[in-house]
């Protein structure tokens, strides 16, 4: 399988060993593991903070840089979270159907 890590923006400050151990463990299982240089934040903190309209950049980016990936990995559970649960509902909050609808065609595979 193809594993497209997003390895998230306080991780990859924070702990890069951690993002490192993911590749390893992931290629030591059999997959192959991608990383896609121009992901930057799933935009959890924006969104928390009273940002939503900022963040929706950061939404719609990491669904255009994901958005053919096979699987997408993430060492974090509360950005996994933000993707899963709060990235429909934001792009049903902005009237952005067309995101929805690409957010909802991803959501499987994350």
């Amino acid at each position: 399988m193809n594993i497209s890590l997003f390895i998230t923006c306080f991780n990859d400050t924070l702990f890069p060993e951690a993002g490192q151990a993911m590749v390893h463990l992931l290629e030591r299982l059999g997959h192959t593991v991608d990383f896609p240089e121009e992901q930057t934040c799933c935009g959890q903190m924006h969104y928390n903070t009273g940002y939503q309209r900022e963040a929706m950049t950061l939404i719609r980016r990491f669904v255009n840089i994901f958005s053919q990936a096979e699987v997408v990995v993430a060492p974090s559970a509360s950005c996994v979270g933000m993707v899963r649960d709060i990235y429909p509902r934001a792009a049903e909050q902005f009237g952005d159907h067309q995101l929805a609808a690409e957010i909802a065609a991803l959501m499987p595979r994350v």
